[in-house]
């Protein structure tokens, strides 16, 4: 009997590269320098270049497993040594091409975000960055083809040849996997969440607690000072304060109510909402005009950006209260386990909601929910619609919510297929409304239903636009016509865009503010003025608002 002929060859770890491969891998490493939605340093250019170049570089290799595999002709040594050479000849040629053009490419992102140019993307830089993935990857890849020869070397003894092959592949895929997902990427999670943790509780205070009794972590607070976090007390001691409102409005005002409870604050999800609870209570927060129940990012940030404008809107008659349930950055929980925080949001809302829901309905404050990156995505989680829907909240305002965002797919899924993917307009407007840079929440001829609830999003936000399915098919928010913060330049390519925006996530927050993942004050205030119904404000006083933002930086 004729033996098949094995697709996979034992080899040297490191030896020769497959001609198909290296092509591919240079198309891909090409591509990879293009335009994406972020920009990047030259050290990322080349970790993004070498991952695209290994992914496209395997894809070649397995093309040649299945040639083989189909027992289709195959070049004799002579030709082969002849078409290696041309494939890397041709594989130079158009990674030189990618590092000349590699500065141009990077300047058309930053000629939409009103970025001044760079003089170069650092060439040399990409060169060696990406040779060192490739060469890391290609390690790791020729192990895994090691860990399936060895496999199917076993159960060739037993079942024939193809289908030990076929089964050496399959073990080695869960092996790495299981180490890779289950092993190494959850583990070192927990691991991280829990070293910042205990850091977080040893980093003392950069200023002392507050004396006003009415502020959290005051020496009548329920909530220790230390306990609340870096991020805590900058929350707590953020502006605007009393006099700042007063003066921008013109009017009396009340000092703002901000509570916040740590992760330290207390040993698990639940109570830590009963400690916020309790701590709203005790400062008098449901007799304000508004209770906001303000969800962090994944490291316990609240944007002051966010927050001051329904503040100062407000004139201070409000309450915010936010409960820290992470460490991390949102990009990276958002990738190993989308939902985590949604345990402490639906604690927080279940606590806060239950009381509120057993006031007075005339006298009680209106309820609105907040939320920016994992924030807003654990916000939306927080509340069920069932045990809402006879008494619902009165509005939200989501910021930059995450591609797992479970309501937002569904409306932006659902939106009139004659807006853009970037800025839906969902059936009348009445319920759910999107804004950009541009304020696009006064839809002619639409009214607001009795709740209110907004989101606001760039164009070039990838902790927003990124998908999975960008590995295959092109976004429909590249589909013209664009935001005014996504370059035309802009390609889908398959495989490559997907590795792209994987690393813009990582960088999102990295751009000036009004673009990306970092938003600024003159759009949340669009967004609050549309979910609390300040339409008593005129033009003139929104302005001064804007003005006073943008002295603060917000």
């Amino acid at each position: 009997m004729t033996q098949s002929p094995a697709p996979f060859t034992d080899r040297p770890l490191l030896s020769g590269l497959h001609p198909l491969g290296i092509v591919l891998g240079a198309l891909a490493f090409l591509a990879a320098l293009s335009p994406s939605l972020i920009p990047r340093t030259g050290l990322l250019q080349g970790v993004v270049a070498g991952l695209a170049f290994a992914a496209l570089y395997g894809a070649g290799v397995l093309l040649g497993v299945l040639w083989t595999w189909l027992e289709l002709p195959a070049p004799g040594k002579q030709h082969h040594g002849i078409i290696s050479r041309v494939a890397m000849v041709l594989a130079a040629l158009i990674i030189l091409y990618g590092l000349s053009s590699a500065t141009d490419w990077q300047n058309a992102i930053h000629e939409v975000m009103k970025m001044p140019p760079v003089e170069s993307a650092r060439p040399f830089t990409i060169a060696g960055v990406s040779l060192a993935v490739m060469v890391i990857i290609l390690f790791f890849s020729r192990l895994f083809r090691r860990a399936t020869i060895i496999v199917a070397a076993r159960m060739g003894r037993l079942v024939p040849q193809r289908i030990a092959y076929l089964g050496g592949f399959v073990t080695a895929c869960l092996v790495f996997w299981m180490i890779g997902n289950g092993v190494l990427v959850n583990g070192a999670f927990r691991v991280l969440d829990g070293m910042y943790r205990r850091v977080d509780a040893l980093i003392p205070p950069d200023f002392n607690a507050p004396a006003d009794p009415f502020k959290t972590g005051s020496p009548a607070s329920l909530v220790s000072w230390e306990s609340l976090g870096a991020q805590g007390r900058e929350r707590v001691a953020t502006v605007p304060a009393q006099a700042d409102i007063a003066d921008i409005t013109g009017q009396a005002a009340n000092e703002p109510l901000r509570v916040y409870v740590g992760l330290n604050s207390g040993e698990d999800p639940q109570q830590r909402a009963e400690l916020a609870l309790a701590e709203m209570i005790r400062i008098g927060a449901f007799e304000r005009a508004a209770v906001v129940i303000a969800t962090p990012t994944g490291t316990g940030w609240v944007d002051p950006s966010g927050m001051a404008p329904v503040e100062i809107l407000l004139r201070g008659d409000v309450a915010s209260v936010s409960v820290q349930y992470s460490y991390l950055p949102s990009w990276l929980a958002l990738l190993v386990n989308p939902e985590y925080g949604a345990e402490t949001a639906q604690a927080v809302f279940r606590s806060v909601y239950g009381h509120w829901r057993n006031l007075p309905r005339d006298t009680r404050p209106k309820l609105y929910l907040f939320g920016l990156s994992l924030g807003s995505l654990n916000s939306d989680i927080s509340a069920d619609f069932f045990d809402i829907v006879g008494d619902p909240y009165n509005g939200a305002l989501w910021v930059g919510p995450p591609f797992a965002s479970r309501t937002w797919n569904d409306v932006t899924a659902q939106r009139d297929k004659s807006s853009p993917a970037w800025l839906p307009r969902f059936r009348d407007g009445s319920l759910f409304r999107f804004t950009s840079q541009v304020n696009a929440l006064n839809l002619q001829g639409s009214g607001w239903g009795p709740v209110r609830m907004v989101y606001l999003q760039y164009a070039s936000d990838p902790i927003t636009f990124f998908e999975t399915a960008s590995l295959w098919r092109r976004p429909a928010w590249m589909i013209e016509p664009r935001g005014p913060d996504v370059s035309p330049r802009l390609a889908w390519v398959p495989v490559v865009t997907f590795l792209q925006l994987l690393c813009d996530m990582m960088t999102a927050t990295t751009t000036p503010r009004g673009v990306g993942h970092v938003y600024a004050g003159k759009h949340y205030l669009d967004g609050w003025a549309a979910v609390t119904e300040s339409e008593n404000w005129t033009e003139a006083d929104l302005e001064r608002v804007r003005t006073w933002l943008a002295k603060h930086d917000l």
